[in-house]
C-alpha cells in the first residue's frame, strides 16, 4: 500500500470520525416525542454499517430485521411480525459473534419489551401512537413548562424586567432557579446539533440580577375560597403564589423559623445567598399570602390539628418536604462526632453552625447534599474532608459541577469504599472510619453496583462523620389523620388530591420523595391549578409580555458560555456566593445562540402547554 493510500485511510476515517461526532451530538439533542419505531430501525441500520459480515446471524439476520421494522412502519407488517421480529432478535442476540450483533439483537427486544403499543399501533391504525405534546424541548424538560426561548429573546432585546415577568407565569423562583436548578432543560437544547446547548441557567441569572424589583402581577377578584398550605417550602410557596393570583386567600403553616424549606435550610450560602432567596419570597408574600411560622400540625397540646384545618378551610394542601436524614444502620452510627448532613446544614441556616476547626472529616455519600455537606466543613475550619462513596466518581448523582468544585477546594473523593463500621473511643467519640473497598459490578437499574473485592478493610482517622445518603418524610402525624401514605411517602392521586379525604391535596417531595427544586415547584403549580378547579374555579394564568419575533441570522457555530467561578483558595475561606454572574457581552452573545425553535417546525404549535395551564 502506498504512502499517499495510507494518508486518504486516514483522510477518510478523519471525515467518519467526525460524522461520529455529529451523530453524538443529534442524539444527545434527540428531543421527547420521537417515534420508537422509527429510532428502533435507524439505530438497527447504524448497526449493520457496522457489522465486520463475519457472522450469518449479524451480516443477514440485522438486514432480515431492518425489513421487517420498515414493514411495520409502512403499514405492510401483520401481528404475526411482531412474533416473527422477536424471535428473530432473540436468535441474533443468542447467536452473535461479538457485541454488534447481539448488541442490536438485545435493543429490538428491549424496545420490544418497552413500546409494544406502539408496534401494535402501526400495525392497525397505520400511525404512531406517541404524540409531540410539547415540540419545544427545553421547554417539554422543565418540569415547570416556562417559556425559555421567550425569555431568552426578553434578554437577547434587554427587557430583562419582562424576561423574569415571563418567567413567573410558571416559576415564581426566579433567582433562586437561577443560581441552583439542575437545569434539564438544556440536556435536549437542539443547539447541541450546531455546537453547544444554551446556557439557559446563566442567562436566567443574568435577568434576575439586572431587571430590578419585578412587582408581582395584580391578583383576580376574591372568591372567598380559603386554603390552607402546610409547609412553606418551594412547593407550597408556589401552589401559594398561585393560588392567591386566583383570588383564593392561602395562609402558609411553616413549623420553622423561616420560609424557604430545603433552599433555606439545605441550600448553603455560598451557593443561594439568603437575601437573593428572600427576592423571590418577598415577591410571592406581596400577592397577599398570609403566613404563621414557628407552627406545627399534629396533635400535640401546642399543634394545630389536621382536622381543625379540614373544617376551617376550603382546601388543604400538604407539601412538607423531606427534612430528616436516612442512618447508615452500621455499629457506632450512635458515636458522638456522627452527624446528620440534614442537621448540620438546618443548623448553619439557622446561624449555629458547627466548628470543624482542624478536624478529619468524612462524609458519606454521593448526592449534591454530600457535596453541600463537603463543601460546607471545609468553610468551617476542617483540616481534612473526605467524601466516601461506595460507587465511583462518575456514578455519583450529584451534578459534576459540584463534585470537581469540591475537589477544586481540597476535598479527596474516596470512590469504590463503602463504611463498615465507626471506630469509637472509651468516651463514645469517632475516631475512625472502617471502609470496606469495593470493585464495580454488574449494572442494575441503570448503574453499576458495587461488589465485594475481597480486600482487607480499611482504617481511615478521622473525628467527625457527616451522614448524607439520603432524605426521609415525617409522614406520621398526617398518617393518623387518614392521609395514606407507603415507605413514607404519602399516596396522591394524579391530580394531587388525596384519596377518601375531600379537599385535600399533597405535593412535591411527600409525595415524589426527594427530588430536585424545580420539580417542586411543578408540583405547587400543578397543585394550585387542580385546587381551583376543586373549588369550582378554571382560572388561567396569563402573561402579558409579548415575546419579540426570532431574528432570521446566520446561526454560525459559537462556543458557550460558561459561569466562573471565584479562586478556590479565596472562596473556601467563606459562605459567599461563588459563581459568577455573565457580563452584558457574554449575555448577549449567548442569548443570540437560541435558535428559537418555539417560533418555527412544529414550534409553532408550542400553544397549550405554555400560553395557558
Amino acid at each position: 500500500m502506498s504512502r499517499l493510500e495510507v494518508r486518504e485511510k486516514s483522510q477518510a476515517q478523519q471525515v467518519v470520525d467526525s460524522l461520529y461526532q455529529d451523530l453524538e451530538r443529534r442524539i444527545i439533542a434527540s428531543p421527547p416525542g420521537l417515534c420508537p419505531v422509527d429510532m428502533t430501525a435507524s439505530f438497527l441500520k447504524l448497526f449493520h454499517a457496522q457489522t465486520c459480515g463475519k457472522c450469518v446471524p449479524c451480516r443477514i439476520g440485522l438486514g432480515i430485521l431492518e425489513d421487517m421494522l420498515e414493514d411495520v412502519l409502512d403499514g405492510n407488517a401483520t401481528l404475526d411480525t411482531l412474533d416473527l421480529i422477536e424471535r428473530t432478535a432473540k436468535v441474533i442476540y443468542d447467536s452473535s459473534d461479538c457485541a454488534i450483533g447481539y448488541e442490536a439483537g438485545r435493543m429490538v427486544l428491549k424496545g420490544l419489551e418497552g413500546f409494544r403499543d406502539d408496534f401494535i399501533e402501526h400495525i392497525t391504525s397505520g400511525h404512531c401512537s406517541c404524540h409531540l405534546e410539547q415540540p419545544v424541548p427545553c421547554v417539554a424538560l422543565c418540569p415547570a413548562g416556562v417559556d425559555v426561548p421567550g425569555y431568552i429573546s426578553l434578554i437577547a432585546e434587554g427587557r430583562y424586567a419582562d424576561a423574569v415577568r415571563l418567567i413567573r407565569k410558571d416559576n415564581p423562583f426566579v433567582t433562586s432557579c437561577a443560581l441552583v436548578c439542575e437545569h434539564p432543560c438544556e440536556t435536549k437544547c437542539r443547539r447541541n446539533f450546531v455546537d453547544d446547548a444554551i446556557n439557559i441557567r446563566g442567562l436566567k441569572r443574568y435577568a434576575a440580577d439586572h431587571s430590578g424589583i419585578v412587582a408581582p402581577p395584580e391578583c383576580c377578584e376574591p372568591t372567598g375560597k380559603k386554603v390552607a398550605i402546610i409547609g412553606g417550602g418551594p412547593s407550597g410557596l408556589s401552589a401559594a403564589y398561585y393560588l392567591q393570583q386566583m383570588g383564593h386567600q392561602c395562609t402558609i403553616f411553616e413549623q420553622r423559623k423561616e420560609l424557604g424549606g430545603m433552599l433555606y435550610y439545605g441550600i448553603p450560602n455560598y451557593r443561594l445567598p439568603k437575601e437573593r432567596l428572600a427576592e423571590d419570597i418577598d415577591n410571592i408574600l406581596a400577592t397577599g399570602v398570609e403566613v404563621k411560622l414557628n407552627t406545627c400540625i399534629g396533635n400535640g397540646d401546642h399543634e394545630i390539628s389536621f382536622k381543625m384545618l379540614e373544617g376551617n378551610y376550603d382546601a388543604v394542601y400538604v407539601a412538607i418536604g423531606a427534612h430528616t436524614d436516612k442512618k447508615l444502620g452500621i455499629p457506632g452510627e450512635d458515636a458522638k462526632g456522627v452527624i446528620s448532613a440534614i442537621s448540620m446544614l438546618r443548623d448553619i441556616g439557622d446561624g449555629n453552625p458547627p466548628n470543624f476547626t482542624d478536624k478529619n472529616v468524612i462524609v458519606v455519600g454521593g448526592g449534591n447534599v454530600a457535596m453541600d455537606a463537603t463543601r460546607s466543613a471545609i468553610r468551617l475550619g476542617a483540616k481534612n474532608v473526605s467524601v466516601l462513596y461506595r460507587r465511583r466518581k462518575a456514578d455519583m448523582t450529584a451534578l459534576m459541577d459540584e463534585i470537581e468544585s469540591a475537589i477544586a477546594e481540597g476535598a479527596e473523593i474516596l470512590e469504590l469504599h463503602a463504611p463498615q463500621a465507626i471506630e469509637v473511643n472509651e468516651n463514645n467519640e469517632v475516631v475512625a472510619m472502617i471502609a470496606d473497598p469495593k470493585i464495580i459490578g454488574l449494572i442494575s437499574r441503570g448503574r453499576p453496583s458495587p461488589a465485594d473485592s475481597g480486600r482487607t478493610p480499611i482504617h481511615i482517622p478521622c473525628d467527625v462523620v457527616i451522614v448524607a445518603i439520603g432524605q426521609d418524610i415525617v409522614s406520621e402525624p398526617f398518617e393518623q389523620a387518614g392521609i395514606p401514605a407507603k415507605r413514607g411517602r404519602m399516596q396522591a392521586n394524579q391530580d394531587s388530591s388525596i384519596p377518601g379525604k375531600k379537599g385535600v391535596f399533597a405535593g412535591g417531595d411527600c409525595v415524589t420523595g426527594p427530588a430536585t427544586v424545580i420539580r417542586a415547584i411543578a408540583a405547587g403549580k400543578v397543585a394550585a391549578a387542580n385546587i381551583d378547579n376543586y373549588l369550582g374555579f378554571n382560572h388561567k394564568i396569563e402573561s402579558e409580555v409579548e415575546v419579540p419575533d426570532p431574528r432570521i441570522e446566520n446561526k454560525t457555530p459559537c462556543g458557550r458560555v460558561t459561569m466562573m467561578e471565584r479562586n478556590p483558595t479565596e472562596r473556601k475561606e467563606d459562605f459567599e456566593i461563588v459563581e459568577n454572574g455573565m457580563t452584558c457581552k457574554e449575555a448577549c452573545q449567548e442569548a443570540h445562540r437560541c435558535l428559537r425553535c418555539d417560533r418555527f417546525g412544529y414550534g409553532v404549535f408550542k400553544g397549550g402547554r405554555i400560553e395557558e395551564w
